[in-house]
Order: structure tokens, then C-alpha cells, then sequence
């Protein structure tokens, strides 16, 4: 059997982050048993994902020399039971993460590689909610995961070789190129987007410039490929207010507060492009 073969896939989360990395294992021939609560969540996963797969083949994305991985969706979480690696890609809140990793890791067996998305929880905090904590690492996949080549990988004190070795080749077989850092809270990414993304919601919410002028500085000034405020929107809002929290719980940075502008936008149900509307209004494109 070849890499791809040999891998069982379990993801447990079917949002934003758990239909992405779905699609870019079952683009590269990997089969994926996706996990969530109810099948309303699933029936639309399925059908993001397949979206999500047609996006990447027509960015030329996928392998050409591989069939698609087999997509198996379930509300029982026990059926991660014979799975050779579980992610877990739930929302940003200790609680959930917790409960997931806990129930996980008392189903599978050892040796079973463990991979949390966590945006900003650091792993060695999980390490301490698992049975076998050598056996956790985390995996920061950037948005969308089928079109970015490079990820995170993050290692704590208690994550040993033989974890590193294989997701290492996990991220080979998925064509993903890792570059592994210490753990601390947010890693690197999350630690400068982050609060950039907050500062930038700050300039909008205090009238220096709409959110169109600020994305559009922060283009064509300094590179950045879309703009924070619309990078917030692919994101979520709501996934980087609870992002946020974390930070600010964990490192006291006072640029780590979400501001007033971003807690009022998830008040209104505007969480960016997954709704619709956030910093930035998609209804027209979507028409």
C-alpha cells in the first residue's frame, strides 16, 4: 500500500477548519471519517467539502496520480476508534477542546498520532488532558488549508519523536510543508495576526479609515495578500474573538482584548464571509 493508503483519517469537527483539512486529505487520496454532532452540520459539510475539493483541483492544487480518499461522516465519535490519526478542529474554547481530546484519547489506541488545530490554546496545556501526552502534537493549518502549503507544527516539552516522525509523514503525504516551533500561547502566526487583525478593527471602529481603506494600506503597502479585515472574514469573527480571549487570558497583552467593534459584530450575526456579512458584505457576490 502507498502512504495515502496506509492513512486512516479521523477529523473531528465539521466548521470552517475541519472542512478544509477534509478536503485536502481527499484530494490526496487519503479517506476521512468527519465527525460532528448532527447531520444538519454534516449534510452541509459534505457538500462544502465538495465545493472545496472543486476549488483546489481548479487551482491545480490536488495530485493528478491519485484517486480521492473515501469521505465517511458520523455524529458517533467512537468511530475514531481505529483511526491511525485524529484531528481535532472544533471551536477555540478550553471546554470543547477538552471534552473532544479527553473522549478521543480514551478510544484510540496507543500510538494513535493526535492532532490538535488549535488556533492559540498551547499544547502543552492539552498534553495535560490526554492519557498519553507524548502522543498529542499541534498542527496549525492556515485558511484554506487546500491552497496553503505551509503549516505550523507545534511541539511541547511532552511530544516525543515518534510523534513528530509521523506527522511529519502525515504532512508529506497531504503535500503540506512543516515548520515545527516551541510551544507558547497563539504559536507565531496567531501571536502577530491576531492582535493585527484586533488593531485594524480598532482603526474602523474608531473612524481613522472604513475597513475597504485599511485592507486596501495594508495590501498595497506592506503585501499582505488580502487585507486583515477581510482575513478576519475568512476566518470568522466569532472564531477570532474566542482566539482572542485566549490570548489575552494567557499573556496578558492588552492588544489581545478584542475590541468593541468585533464583540458588537458577533453580537449582530455578523461573522464574516460564512454568514454573509462581516467587515466586508459578500450577499452581492453570493447572488
Amino acid at each position: 500500500m502507498t502512504d495515502h493508503q496506509e492513512q486512516r483519517l479521523a477529523i473531528v469537527g465539521a466548521g470552517v477548519m475541519g472542512t478544509n483539512i477534509t478536503a485536502l486529505a481527499l484530494g490526496h487520496g487519503v479517506s476521512v471519517t468527519l465527525v460532528d454532532l448532527d447531520e444538519e452540520t454534516l449534510a452541509t459539510a459534505r457538500t462544502t467539502v465538495r465545493q472545496k475539493l472543486k476549488h483546489a483541483a481548479l487551482m491545480g492544487k490536488l495530485p493528478a496520480d491519485r484517486p480521492r480518499g473515501a469521505l465517511t461522516t458520523t455524529t458517533a465519535l467512537k468511530d475514531v476508534a481505529d483511526a491511525t490519526t485524529v484531528i481535532e478542529a472544533v471551536v477555540e474554547t478550553t471546554e470543547a477542546k477538552r471534552a473532544v481530546l479527553t473522549e478521543v484519547a480514551g478510544l484510540v489506541s496507543p500510538g494513535t498520532l493526535l492532532i490538535s488545530n488549535t488556533s492559540c490554546i498551547p499544547i502543552s496545556e492539552m498534553a495535560g488532558w490526554v492519557e498519553r501526552g507524548e502522543e498529542l502534537v499541534g498542527v496549525h493549518f492556515m485558511n484554506p488549508s487546500y491552497l496553503i502549503t505551509m503549516v505550523e507544527v507545534i511541539r511541547s516539552p511532552f511530544t516525543g519523536a515518534a510523534t513528530l516522525e509521523k506527522v511529519t509523514a502525515l504532512l508529506t503525504t497531504l503535500g503540506r510543508r512543516a515548520l515545527v516551533i516551541e510551544d507558547a500561547p497563539g504559536f507565531v502566526i496567531n501571536r502577530l495576526l491576531h492582535p493585527l487583525i484586533n488593531r485594524a478593527a480598532l482603526l474602523v471602529q474608531e473612524g481613522v479609515a472604513d475597513a475597504e481603506t485599511v485592507d486596501a494600506l495594508l495590501e498595497g503597502c506592506l503585501g499582505h495578500s488580502t487585507g486583515p479585515l477581510r482575513t478576519a472574514d475568512l476566518i470568522g469573527i466569532d472564531n477570532l474573538v474566542d482566539s482572542l480571549n485566549v490570548l489575552h487570558e494567557r499573556t496578558g497583552d492588552p492588544e489581545c482584548r478584542p475590541c468593541d467593534l468585533m464583540l458588537q459584530k458577533v453580537r449582530d450575526g455578523h461573522h464574516g464571509r460564512k454568514s454573509g456579512r462581516g467587515f466586508h458584505d459578500y450577499r452581492k457576490a453570493a447572488q
